[in-house]
């Protein structure tokens, strides 16, 4: 048995609490993790107040890191004791990553960046892969202007620094006291937070979930790469070009997460924590990530 947040069924931050849950042994090609942090993520908000389709309760939680305990057969990039991250769906029916083993595919599975915490590795996978997957989805050549809204947040923060190593002019939106933080994740351009970008961009990435306000920002059969399934209700104007962003189809993207642990490595990623909280304190951690405006990731700790 081992500890896990649970969600007992759909509705408020009441609903989580701390289950004890069965953890199989790895399969082959899988991997057993003793979780050490568990990143807290908007994801895990939509889980709680939608449920899944397996029987309550839901554990939550799509990024970790801890130390490998076991290896199924097959695995040969691990061995016990290797500290690594990992990136996981919530909605499968071994549950999430906040919960004191997780077993999951090695393929969804690298050594955590050189000279970061377990804390700090945590926050990297999943968001990380976002980025990875909004920015190949564009698909831009070097010289190519991309437009960023939310740039303080993490997610934001990823896809800067990535777009910046593709070698791509970066503008993003930031409140005037983030205006420097921003800049050092690799954006050349900052506007005031609400202010519309100065140029014209090839494609924006709307971490701040702006939608058709970004319209008119974006040159004619540019893109909009939108997080969380937005679609208009008309067509866009101009031909522009709607792109949703879903991670899930990036899990097993073991290239993208050792490109993401290389440049973590190297100091090109900035991987912030907001807070640690226990798994008795998951509502907080909810509630806090929920209110917005975190400079980086809650985490659950075990």
């Amino acid at each position: 048995m081992a500890r896990a947040v649970g969600i007992s069924g759909p509705g408020g931050p009441e609903v989580l609490t701390v289950i004890d849950r069965e953890v199989r042994e790895p399969g082959p090609g899988e991997v057993r993790i003793a979780v050490k942090a568990a990143a807290v993520n908007p994801t895990d908000i939509g889980l709680r107040n939608a449920g899944a389709d397996t029987p309550p309760p839901w554990t939550p939680g799509m990024d970790a890191a801890g130390t490998i305990e076991s290896v199924g057969e097959g695995v040969d990039r691990f061995i016990a004791g290797h500290e690594v991250m990992a990136v996981v769906t919530p909605r499968r029916p071994d549950g999430g990553a906040q919960a004191e083993l997780l077993v999951v595919e090695a393929s969804s599975v690298v050594l955590i960046p050189s000279g970061t915490t377990f804390q700090q590795a945590a926050t990297l996978p999943m968001n990380g892969l976002t980025a990875m997957a909004g920015l190949d989805l564009i698909g831009l050549p070097p010289g190519a202007t991309l437009g960023v809204t939310g740039g303080a947040g993490l997610l934001a923060s990823y896809v800067i620094a990535l777009a910046h190593e593709r070698a791509w002019r970066v503008l993003a939106d930031a409140k005037p006291e983030d205006e420097a933080l921003v800049r050092g994740f690799g954006a050349d351009v900052v506007v005031p937070r609400g202010e519309p970008f100065p140029e014209e961009v090839d494609a924006v990435f709307d971490t701040a979930m702006l939608h058709a306000a970004t319209f008119d920002a974006i040159r004619d059969g540019g893109t909009l790469v939108v997080v969380r399934g937005w679609q208009p209700e008309e067509p866009p104007p101009r031909g522009i070009e709607i792109q949703p962003v879903r991670v899930s189809t990036a899990l097993h993207r073991t290239d993208w997460l050792m490109e993401l642990r290389q440049l973590a490595s190297e100091g090109r990623l900035a991987l912030r924590v907001a807070g640690e909280y226990p798994p008795e304190q998951a509502a907080e951690a909810q509630r806090v990530t929920d209110a917005g405006g975190i400079r980086g990731r809650a985490l659950i700790v075990f």
